[in-house]
């Protein structure tokens, strides 16, 4: 796992206005960590989750500004 590119892209999403669930989605999926409370989780952490565990770094720009 490469925490450079996991900080430098979790930057990224961050300065340019990605929903904050999606980024929170990302980061816990890129980290293989459990996947949060059902009731907790909205469109944007499932797409996040997702994008993270494949390791995916463009995801997160339909997600900019929502």
């Amino acid at each position: 796992m490469d925490m450079k590119a996991y900080h430098d892209h979790s930057v990224k999403m961050e300065e340019a206005g990605v929903n904050a669930d999606y980024i929170i989605g990302w980061q816990m999926g890129y980290l293989n960590s459990p996947e949060r409370e059902e009731q907790r989780v909205t469109e944007a952490y499932e797409a996040g989750y997702e994008d993270g565990k494949a390791h995916n770094f463009e995801g997160y720009t339909a997600w900019v500004g929502k």
